[in-house]
């Protein structure tokens, strides 16, 4: 018997810490089938250098209720796009520090291609279309929120557009 689409998904947006690859293996024995022989994680995690810079720490901000709709229906759509049995996604709201998980995402396949595909679609999208916001933090003390334009020379100082 075939488990239902909102069986095999499940997704969040949260301020607690995706660490813990434990949490996803426990959903995803939930939501996983025996007929899956590959299991996928991806991390993605608080970088120290973007384009350059020496990143000190990120804040994510999210429209949480669109955001969590928007999270699901990339999860599901990944259930139709590929051939995946389960998908977990979650994304991380708040202050992060370096290292620590920003998303993370389990899927689960017959064969490890699907699966592979699927992660990266799902990582793809989220980037596009999920309402999160990141504010990057620099070690000279400047910010910028990543996807906005950078200052003008001759504008007003602090080293974020929208600060």
């Amino acid at each position: 018997m075939s488990k239902r689409a909102n069986d095999r998904v499940r997704t969040w947006i949260t301020r607690e810490s995706l660490d813990d690859f434990g949490r996803f293996e426990n959903i995803v024995r939930e939501i996983g089938s025996v007929e899956d022989g590959a299991l996928l994680f991806f991390q993605g995690r608080v970088r120290r250098t973007n384009r350059g810079r020496a990143v000190s720490r990120l804040r994510y901000e999210a429209y949480g209720e669109m955001a969590e709709r928007e999270l699901a229906a990339i999860g599901h759509e990944a259930l139709e796009r590929f051939d995946v049995g389960s998908v977990a996604a979650a994304h991380r709201v708040g202050d992060l520090g370096l290292g620590e998980v920003s998303v993370a995402i389990a899927v689960t396949s017959a064969h490890r291609d699907a699966g592979y595909a699927a992660s990266r679609w799902i990582i793809e999208t989220i980037k596009v279309r999920l309402p999160v916001w990141k504010h990057e933090h620099y070690e000279d003390g400047e910010s910028h929120w990543v996807g906005a334009p950078p200052l003008e020379a001759g504008t007003s100082s602090g080293g974020s557009r929208f600060e």
